[in-house]
């Protein structure tokens, strides 16, 4: 996907796994040495000139084994087909590019562009209602003929509504992530998620060993709504994490919209909050959208129906499908046949479900498509 060579890309990683150094740091640190290599190769006093890094950061830094770590995840990325893309590669979105606090590093599995022309965040609560849903699919419709990628969070609720939407509408759409690439959630949303790579895409900033914490999901917003183009809430509580979302968009200087509901609407209380403060713009569709970008509305002549991948078996994928020749079975049952641990198994079995080879059945059960 970029040309960043091996050794580049071992110091990008690891510049990601520095304690104490989180993205602002990071792309301090790289203004101040040059390259992520550097960092790692700067003498105690150099770091210590560095402004806002201090002393407990600098000994962090050279007692780091963030080095180790990255060598890890490079054969994660590796054996997945992920595409790592640091803050300096052309293919980071070049809108969240202009947030102060974007990640510096974001892994990437899937076949959309983007840096398209248009993109769109939607977003709303976990606890859609029908009203919600209805909206949510004529919002997709009304943008099905610009070509937009329809960026959401791959949650219960609007988010899956507009993944869904947009998957059936043809266009591409990118889940952005609050936990690494070595697992999906809520599990409910794997076929959608096996949709979207041949369609759009999943998108994290966190590596496979990062910690899955609660803390993650409003810093996956920022990402949602700074790599966009504008931010539609279409349902939330006052106190809904989409508000949160909408607030982080208009920091950024997004357009952002809201879709009214009744006063009386718990789930729309914060659409009607952020615009009775103007902190939204209201819009009753996506065609009130489109004429405020104006944006009009070309014919998508992209839009592409979702193709299957097709992947080679690696070693561990023959060993697990040797065992599912046999017929189904349960994850506890192929631990022993396999010789695997355990990580390296469900690795290896999401894999293998993400590309249409197996099916995950109730039970932990598993069998060849």
């Amino acid at each position: 996907m970029n040309k960043t060579t091996p050794n580049q890309l071992l110091y990008n990683i690891a510049l990601t796994m520095l304690p104490q150094i989180g993205s602002i740091l990071a792309k301090n640190l790289l203004a101040y040495c040059g390259s992520s290599e550097a960092v790692f190769k700067a003498s105690k006093s150099k770091l210590l000139k560095i402004p806002n890094i201090g002393e407990d950061r600098v000994e962090a830094i050279l007692k780091s084994d963030a080095l180790i770590k990255a060598e890890e995840e490079i054969k994660f990325i590796e054996k997945h087909n992920i595409s790592p893309i640091f803050f300096t590669d052309k293919e980071y979105p070049e809108r969240l590019k202009d947030c102060a606090d974007s990640p510096i590093m974001l892994f990437y599995k899937g076949n959309a562009d983007l840096n398209v022309a248009k993109k769109i965040a939607v977003v709303g609560t976990r606890k859609a209602t029908e009203y919600g849903k209805e909206v949510t699919k004529k919002l997709i419709d009304d943008f099905s003929a610009t070509g937009a990628l329809v960026v959401s969070g791959l949650a219960y609720g609007i988010d899956i509504a507009a993944h869904n939407a947009a998957l059936d509408r043809g266009l591409n759409t990118i889940g952005v992530l609050a936990h690494g690439l070595n697992k999906i959630y809520p599990d409910a949303h794997r076929n959608s998620a096996k949709r979207m790579l041949a369609q759009g895409g999943l998108l994290t900033e966190y590596g496979s060993t990062s910690i899955f914490h609660p803390s993650n999901f409003p810093m996956r917003n920022r990402i949602v709504a700074g790599m966009c183009d504008l931010t539609v809430v279409v349902e939330s509580d006052i106190k809904g994490g989409a508000v949160i979302t909408a607030n982080i968009a208009n920091s950024y200087n997004r357009d952002v919209f809201a879709i009214p509901g009744r006063s009386i609407d718990r789930y729309s209380s914060g659409c009607n909050f952020l615009i009775k403060t103007y902190k939204a713009t209201m819009v009753e569709n996506g065609r009130d959208i489109l004429e405020a970008m104006n944006w009009g509305l070309e014919i998508n002549t992209k839009a592409r129906k979702p193709k299957q991948l097709t992947l080679k078996l690696n070693e561990n994928e023959g060993i697990v499908y040797n065992i599912l020749k046999e017929g189904e079975s349960v994850i506890d049952v192929m631990l022993g046949k396999s010789g695997l641990p355990s990580g390296e198994l469900s690795s290896t079995l999401l894999e293998m479900e993400m590309n249409d080879l197996i099916v995950s059945l109730p039970g932990k059960r598993y069998k060849l498509l």
